[in-house]
């Protein structure tokens, strides 16, 4: 399967291990941690392109909440984490990495940068088409995908924001929704 890719309807993929450049944090989507993370993200990226000849890459979010007692969706924003990542050529030398880390000083947060690998296995994923609020009309679908095929989640929810945050137009908007599965247990 392609990473970046998916269909407009649920449907089953598989993905083994990706490297890229990732942060860590919590808060609201849009708000100060989360733009920061994004900036140093994209601080260490930028020379790193220079560096191997890499084109920019698209930013990607996985995201979960700490509370068992409410959806997800019921969580106060604020209270959101999130793995933000940029998915660089699994080859990629990691000398590479630290030499774009250093060339980004001193824009604050660059030690929290740090070059990752993670693997979502099987997945349910699907192409949102429109606003980030308009999401949960996706993931319902994608649940009663999940619901129908005996599977549960096994995983961080995964976003790749294929037109960028800097899109205007929602109806622009284009972002795979990716949720690792397993089959249910009885």
């Amino acid at each position: 399967m392609n990473w970046y890719s998916a269909a407009d309807t649920p449907e089953l993929a598989g993905f083994g291990p990706v490297t890229g450049l990732g942060v860590t944090g919590r808060g609201a989507p849009g708000g100060p941690a989360h733009l920061a993370a994004i900036t140093a993200l994209y601080a260490v990226a930028h020379p790193l392109t220079g560096l191997a000849g890499l084109p920019m890459p698209v930013l990607e979010g996985r995201w979960w909440v700490e509370d068992a007692t409410r959806h997800p969706l019921d969580v106060p924003r604020d209270e959101w984490h999130w793995h933000l990542f940029l998915r660089l050529p699994d080859d990629l030398d990691p000398a590479l990495a630290e030499q774009a880390r250093e060339a980004a000083r001193p824009t604050p947060g660059i030690d929290a940068v740090q070059l990752v690998t993670f693997t979502d296995g099987q997945c349910v994923q699907m192409t949102h088409h429109g606003s980030f609020a308009e999401e949960p009309k996706s993931l319902a679908l994608m649940d009663e995908f999940m619901r129908a095929h005996g599977l549960v989640p096994a995983g961080l929810h995964h976003e790749i924001y294929l037109s960028g945050l800097q899109e205007t137009d929602p109806t622009a908007l284009r972002t795979i929704l990716r949720q690792p599965v397993r089959t249910a247990r009885n």
